[in-house]
């Protein structure tokens, strides 16, 4: 944590997770064993919700999409229902969802009632509507009275998304990412001016292992209106945990065992 050393003995209001995991190409078995580690990870410590990287259940492979694409009633992601049951816990798992056309990048949404949702990105990468469809509807959560902004990768990018979400008045905003190293300090500042303009959390968890062509560099992070508050090792299997205390954000990784 780089702000306040410890939450422990303070009054936590709310925890929200990012996960830091490593996705397998098209293994969607192994990599949903990944997430439930992460997922019992942030039940052990009170979040309420837990956040995936982009793509995260298959890895970010375009060319394969059309094939991996997943629905949200698909029968192989029932433990991730179960466990948000169970846990008391919304899960946001990244994956290609099927549509009448191109799949679309999405976040599938498990609610603790049962209920299974959905966010696809509204804007994709240059290169990626050769294999993807754009999302058009935004998403927010609304859990324990915070309102939560759901984005993925280049939606962080286009400054219209967030501000759109602030206007609705959204005090969380958390996107699972795919970032490498020649962009990551310009998008992190991106999203820092975006904690500071808009006076809210964010957040966002990235990969930590070579998937597709890319190189993520891991350091998922959270920042808030004062700046940063902590961020994830490189290559760490990790939870970035926020959590609002007594009124401030304060953040800190625990590694996913």
């Amino acid at each position: 944590m780089l702000r306040g050393e410890s939450v422990e003995g303070l009054m936590q209001d709310f925890k929200i997770a990012v996960a830091q995991t490593t996705s397998k190409k098209g293994d969607v078995a192994y990599n949903l064993q990944e997430h439930v580690r992460a997922i019992k990870c942030a039940m052990d410590n009170a979040a309420s919700v837990v956040v995936f990287p982009e793509l995260s259940l298959t890895g970010y492979e375009p060319q394969l999409a059309q094939q991996l694409a997943l629905t949200k009633e698909d029968a192989r992601l029932k433990p991730l229902q179960e466990m948000a049951i169970e846990g008391n816990i919304y899960v946001v798992a990244g994956a290609p969802i099927v549509t009448g056309g191109k799949p679309e990048i999405g976040a599938i949404i498990f609610s603790p009632d049962g209920d299974i949702s959905s966010y696809s990105k509204i804007h994709l990468h240059p290169g990626e509507d050769l294999f993807f469809q754009a999302g058009s509807d935004f998403k927010i959560l609304d859990i324990k009275g915070y309102k939560i902004a759901m984005a993925i990768c280049a939606d962080t990018n286009n400054e219209e998304h967030v501000k759109h979400y602030a206007e609705h008045g959204v005090s969380i905003y958390v996107a699972g990412v795919l970032i490498g190293g020649s962009g990551y300090a310009s998008d992190t500042d991106k999203l820092a001016s975006y904690a500071s303009k808009y006076h809210m959390l964010v957040t966002v968890a990235n990969h930590n292992a070579p998937t597709g062509v890319w190189e993520p560099v891991g350091r998922s992070a959270a920042w808030d209106h004062k700046g940063p508050l902590a961020e994830v090792g490189v290559e760490a299997n990790a939870l970035l945990v926020s959590a609002q205390v007594n009124g401030a954000w304060t953040s800190e990784a625990i590694n996913i065992e």
